[in-house]
């Protein structure tokens, strides 16, 4: 009888042995299985996002039927491909004028473009962008530098002087953005 105890217990003891590696296997599938689900979702958000923007924008013309006008086809010309960034290899340093005393200014900027193309042509013309900004830049004025207004003004203006040489040589503004990454007046 007591024989028989003893292998009641064995075959308990496998039995909870067995129970509990099965349930280790259990929780490492069911991990394995949850990771592999957030990397999926992770992927579908990150990569459909851009997509379903561009589809449902061509479905909502599609749907009013309206077609794009000459400017809004012009607009879409600049901003074909991915947004590449050139940075100016020096930022900009000069002295303007300002009512009480005249203001150093240093400036680092950025040229945001679309495609390679527009990034090959950016780059193949940087001191021609250079002098274009320079020149931009030194016509302005200590006293509105000093305001957010001012530095958007300098920006818009930066960008259309930059457009306007890309277009004369390239026949493509080739520029989408003048970015000011530093800006310094003393």
């Amino acid at each position: 009888m007591a024989e028989d105890k003893n292998k009641e217990a064995e075959k308990e003891l496998q039995l909870d042995e067995a129970s509990k590696k099965k349930k280790k296997l259990y929780i490492i599938i069911g991990s394995i299985i949850l990771v592999l689900t957030l990397c999926i979702i992770s992927y579908w958000l990150l990569f459909s996002s851009s997509d379903a923007t561009v589809n449902s924008q061509n479905n909502s013309q599609i749907i009013t039927g309206s077609m794009p006008t000459e400017s809004q086809s012009n607009d879409k010309a600049v901003k074909v491909g991915s947004a590449l960034y050139v940075p100016m290899p020096r930022p900009f340093r000069f002295n303007i004028p300002g009512a009480a005393r005249d203001r150093f200014v240093e400036i680092r900027v950025q040229l945001m473009v679309r495609g390679s193309d527009n990034d090959e042509n950016a780059k193949k013309h940087i001191p021609l962008i250079e002098s274009t900004l320079l020149n931009v830049f030194s016509r302005a004025n200590a006293d509105d530098l000093a305001t957010s207004a001012g530095k958007a003004s300098l920006k818009q203006k930066s960008l259309n002087a930059v457009q306007k040489v890309m277009t004369e040589i390239e026949n493509n503004k080739t520029i989408e953005k003048v970015l000011f990454t530093g800006f310094v007046m003393q």
